[in-house]
């Protein structure tokens, strides 16, 4: 079930910017406050079990997946002999949806993923509907003609110095993987090790 909701509160709840909406201005002034009746009175000091729960649903809304699909990644990543964590972090990353939001397609990830299920990415030369596809060392990552006449993509390719995560080469509507990404290029405010706690108590 997809993630659905004021994604403003969400963000709230967990106390940063997760990067679902583009009102961040709007958030940042009431980012300290939780969302709710007695959101004003503050913070109560968590539970060692509360913050592993806090940072494994900051790294899950963060890229908008349901629980279920989460632990999977968290399964996948536990089967190698790599740190789980950072394995995590890096299979989330190389996600496409999350890819377009890194080559400043789109202005957030949901948005990435909407392209992606409407038909308007190619990758590799092919149409792609699927967003969780694993970006691969050389992989190509192209809007359609129709994606590039949306007008807030528009404004985003028109951007003179865009934020582009350095594991991509980008020129205009068209990316390339140049790298797989490192724990250094994920701009995620989280601690993997906590999350990898909560899921083996």
């Amino acid at each position: 079930m997809r993630i659905i909701g004021p994604k403003n509160k969400q963000a709230r709840r967990v106390g940063i910017d997760l990067g679902l909406t583009t009102s961040t201005a709007k958030l940042q002034r009431r980012l300290s406050i939780l969302p709710g009746a007695h959101g004003r009175k503050g913070r109560r000091k968590l539970s060692d079990y509360a913050q592993r729960l806090l940072e494994k649903q900051k790294l899950r809304l963060t890229f908008g997946l349901p629980e279920r699909q989460f632990r999977r990644y968290y399964q996948q990543a536990a089967q190698t002999p790599q740190a789980t964590g950072e394995v995590l972090l890096k299979l989330l990353e190389r996600r496409l949806d999350n890819s377009l939001y890194r080559l400043g397609f789109v202005p957030t990830r949901s948005a990435g993923r909407q392209l992606i299920t409407h038909g308007h990415v190619i990758v590799n030369g092919h149409k792609l509907s699927i967003p969780s596809y694993q970006v691969q060392i050389g992989d190509t990552i192209a809007l359609a003609p129709k994606a590039q006449a949306i007008p807030t993509i528009k404004a985003l390719l028109e951007q003179k110095n865009p934020a582009i995560a350095s594991w991509f080469d980008r020129k205009a509507a068209v990316g390339k993987v140049s790298r797989l990404p490192e724990r250094a290029d994920l701009q995620i405010d989280v601690n993997e090790q906590l999350i990898v706690e909560f899921y083996s108590r």
